[in-house]
C-alpha cells in the first residue's frame, strides 16, 4: 500500500472509506489508520425498503449492517458518517436493472453501484471534506507504472501489441490489477472506474486473502468478525431476484419455444425471469434438460435447445471502459465473463474506442447480453464494457 510521494512527511494524508458494515471494509479501515492515514468512514443507505424490513444480518446494506460500521468506526476510533442515496440508487441502479431484464438483459447491479454510485460520491464526498485518498474493502490491487520501473514486461503489458510505450504507461498513472486471493478477486467488479478513481484510490486488501481479513477482525474484536459472506443482490434481499421483478416489470407471457424445431413447448409468465444457460424453473417438462439459448423481447419468446447451444466462442462488447489504452486494432487478451470464472484466451478486434468484438480460444458457457466482459493482460485490467450479443 504504502504512502504516496513525500507529502506524508508534512501532512496527515486523509483517506474516505466507503464502509458497508461488512468485515473487508472494517478491516481496510482499520488497516489504513495502522498505516498513518488519517480516516473516515462513510456509509450510503441506499434502499429504503432494507431499511424498513427486517433484512438478514449479511445482507449488504441492510440496517444491521449500517449499524455495525457505525459500531466499528467507534471501535477504531474514527469518524463516521451516513450519507442518504436513495433516491440516486433507485434512479441509476435498480430502474436499469429493472429495464435491463425487460429488454431480455441480464445485468450486474454491483457494477451499476461501483460505476454510479460508490466511487462516484465517494470521490464527492473525499472533495468536500478535503481527503486525499478514497478507499474500500475490494479484494484487487492498484500500481503505478512507477512502481515497476516503467518496464512493462514486468506487469505483463506488452508494449510491441498493445502500441504503449513505456513513457506513455508511466504517465497514465495507476493501473488496476487482480487481488492475490483468486477466490476473492473483484477487479472485474471494477473495470468501470474513471480515471479520476482510480488515480485516487486505496485498496488495502487487494495483497490479502479472506481468512487472513477474518482473523484481524477476530484479533481486533469488530463487529463484523463473524458476519457471513453476503451472495445476494443488496436491494432484492432474499436472493428471489424473479419475485421481485414480478413487483416491478410489465409481466407479459410469451412462448418458450425450442429452437431446433420451432416447436412451441409451453408458455413463461415474462422475459425477465429468464437468463442465458438457465436450465432450473423452465416450466416445461421434455423429458430432457434443456437450456435458455435466446431470449427475444420483441416477441417476448424464451428460446430453449440442448446444453451445446449455449456455448459461444464469439461475442460483441460495447461501452468500452479502457485502463489500458491501445493504438492496435486487434490484440491477445484473456477475458472474463462473469466475476467468479477464470478468465480465458481470447482475441480482440477493436471495432472503435467503445466496441470490441471477442474471439475465445474455446466456447465459453452462456454468455448473456448485458453481462459484462473484462479484459486482461496477466494481472492487469485493460478494460471492458457490457456484452451486446453472442
Amino acid at each position: 500500500m504504502g504512502r504516496r510521494g513525500e507529502a506524508w512527511y508534512y501532512k496527515m494524508m486523509k483517506v474516505i472509506v466507503g464502509m458497508s458494515g461488512g468485515v473487508d471494509s472494517s478491516v481496510a479501515a482499520y488497516l489504513l489508520k495502522k498505516e498513518g492515514y488519517e480516516v473516515e468512514g462513510v456509509s450510503f443507505v441506499l434502499e429504503e425498503r432494507r431499511i424498513q424490513s427486517e433484512a438478514p444480518v449479511s445482507a449488504c446494506c441492510s440496517l444491521e449492517s449500517l449499524l455495525d460500521a457505525k459500531k466499528t468506526s467507534d471501535v477504531l476510533g474514527i469518524k463516521h458518517t451516513m450519507v442518504s442515496l436513495r433516491s440516486e440508487f433507485a434512479d441509476l441502479v435498480i430502474g436499469p436493472f429493472i429495464e435491463a431484464y425487460r429488454r431480455g438483459l441480464t445485468p450486474n447491479p454491483c457494477i451499476l453501484c461501483n460505476e454510479h454510485i460508490k466511487f462516484t460520491y465517494l470521490l464527492k464526498i473525499a472533495d468536500e471534506k478535503g481527503a486525499d485518498y478514497i478507499a474500500t474493502g475490494h479484494y484487487a490491487r492498484i500500481k503505478h507504472s512507477s512502481e515497476f520501473g516503467v518496464r512493462s514486461s514486468e506487469f505483463g503489458v506488452r508494449s510491441s501489441e498493445f502500441g504503449v510505450r513505456s513513457s506513455e504507461l508511466k504517465d497514465r498513472g495507476n493501473l488496476l490489477m487482480k487481488g492475490v486471493d483468486p477466490k476473492k478477486d473483484q477487479s472485474y467488479v471494477l473495470y468501470v472506474l474513471r480515471r479520476e478513481a482510480l488515480d485516487r484510490l486505496l485498496l488495502p486488501l487487494g495483497t490479502m486473502r479472506k481468512e487472513k481479513v477474518r482473523s484481524i477482525a477476530q484479533e481486533l474484536g469488530l463487529p463484523s468478525a463473524l458476519r457471513p459472506e453476503s451472495q445476494e443482490i443488496c436491494f432484492v434481499g432474499d436472493g428471489s431476484y424473479g419475485a421481485f421483478l414480478d413487483d416491478m416489470a410489465d409481466s407479459e407471457s410469451g412462448p418458450i419455444i425450442e429452437i431446433e424445431t420451432g416447436r412451441v413447448l409451453g408458455t413463461h409468465s415474462g422475459i425477465h425471469r429468464y437468463t442465458i444457460g438457465q436450465r432450473k424453473g423452465l416450466g416445461i417438462a421434455t423429458g430432457r434438460p434443456l437450456f435458455v439459448v435466446r431470449i427475444d423481447p420483441a416477441s417476448k419468446a424464451v428460446y430453449v435447445g440442448q446444453r451445446e447451444l449455449a456455448l459461444k466462442k464469439e461475442v460483441a462488447v460495447d461501452n468500452i471502459n479502457w485502463l489500458v489504452e491501445t493504438e492496435v486494432s486487434e490484440l491477445r487478451a484473456t477475458v472474463k465473463i462473469r466475476s467468479m470464472m477464470q478468465d480465458e484466451p481470447a482475441s480482440l478486434r477493436i471495432i472503435s474506442k467503445s466496441s470490441v468484438h471477442v474471439t475465445f480460444d474455446d466456447p465459453q458457457w452462456a454468455p448473456a447480453p448485458g453481462q459484462s466482459a473484462v479484459f486482461y493482460d496477466s494481472d492487469v485490467v485493460l478494460g471492458g464494457g457490457v456484452i451486446s450479443a453472442a
